[in-house]
């Protein structure tokens, strides 16, 4: 029992790719699922430092500007949102913009000038981690096509001619079918999951944004009320 084991256990370790021997199986399809990986991974790094509440709505914003917008100088305001330029700075500014340009307006037209800005910086958060999404799903799509490349490989030798048809090519062409799909899959699965948790993180700086965007706007709307 334990000689039979033993005997096994080399021709087992014989059989097991190597990850270079995987890599030229797959051949030029391996490049591109590994320039994909590397997107992936900037992008990741990339949302880490974007997709923060410093980086959205920062603590200085949130605690100065309401007596910035309290006092008879505006421009004290202006200037703290573009010292801190972010999303929430946006919004402020679109909203400053509005009321100098419109001494007259009522505090509805500020709100609407407030929210659509606000939609508008949503929108570029959230759709700055689609890259993410886009990789997920291209990456598996790029493996199938390692798939059917390398079964056309398998089976075309085949075809062309049974009998010169070597083992070697058949292996070979099925080799990098499956190599293809394990890999495209292994950069799909991680990019998938990062943008699940991206996504749930930039819902909840979108629900920061909108909550300082709307109690500033309302500072600044019943200060322009009383005037």
């Amino acid at each position: 029992m334990f000689a039979l084991l033993a005997a096994a256990a080399p021709a087992e370790t014989a059989a097991r790719m190597t990850l270079a021997e995987a890599w030229a199986c797959g051949g030029w399809i391996m490049w591109v699922l590994l320039a994909m990986s590397v997107a992936g991974l900037a992008a990741c790094l990339y949302f880490l430092l974007t997709l923060r509440l410093g980086a959205v709505a920062p603590l200085r914003l949130r605690r100065d500007l309401p007596k910035y917008l309290l006092s008879d100088d505006p421009n004290e305001a202006r200037r703290l949102c573009e010292d801190a330029p972010s999303p929430l700075a946006a919004v402020m500014l679109a909203t400053l913009d509005a009321v100098r340009n419109a001494p007259r307006a009522d505090a509805m037209l500020i709100v609407q000038v407030a929210e659509s800005e606000g939609r508008r910086q949503a929108g570029i958060i959230e759709g700055r981690i689609q890259w993410l999404l886009d990789i997920a799903t291209i990456a598996p799509l790029i493996g199938l096509l390692g798939t059917v490349v390398g079964m056309l490989g398998a089976f075309g030798a085949v075809a062309v001619d049974v009998a010169a048809a070597k083992p070697t090519l058949l292996a070979q062409g099925v080799a990098q079918a499956i190599v293809t799909t394990i890999f495209g899959l292994i950069v799909a699965i991680p990019a998938m999951a990062c943008y699940a948790w991206f996504r749930r993180r930039a819902a909840a700086l979108v629900s920061v944004l909108e909550g300082a965007s709307a109690e500033l706007v309302a500072i600044l709307g019943s200060k322009h009320a009383q005037e």
